[in-house]
């Protein structure tokens, strides 16, 4: 079992930022992938962000590079999002996910075994 708590929303103005955490305890965390995904009111959840165990391999969605940066600190056991330049679109719950048996930074949200709660992000225009 892993259990994955975020924190770090909030709500902000377009263009400001945010730094999103999610912490990890229960089994060892750092041979896993995490990804980050979020859901719009409405919308079905996507993809957002995966970096590999190590740190060494990411993989961003298209909407989001050049703003976002992910980065792991295994010795916490916590992942981090910066959140720059945010803009309106940004806005829903930033869910962060373990993949435990799967590999990779292009891992399909489904192969993603344990979910936290999410953190709420609502950026006004």
């Amino acid at each position: 079992q892993v259990q994955l708590v975020e924190s770090g929303g909030g709500l902000v103005q377009a263009g400001g930022s945010l730094r999103l955490s999610c912490v990890a305890s229960g089994r060892t965390f750092n041979t896993y992938t995490v990804g980050w995904f979020r859901q719009a009111p409405g919308k079905e959840r996507e993809f957002v962000v995966a970096i590999s165990w190590s740190g060494g391999r990411t993989y961003y969605e298209d909407s989001v590079k050049g703003r976002f940066t992910v980065s792991r600190d295994n010795a916490k056991n916590t992942v981090y999002l910066q959140m720059n330049s945010l803009k309106s679109d940004d806005t829903g719950v930033y869910y962060c996910a373990v993949a435990v048996t799967s590999r990779g930074v292009t891992i399909p949200a489904k192969q993603y075994d344990y979910w936290g709660q999410g953190t709420q992000v609502t950026v006004s225009s």
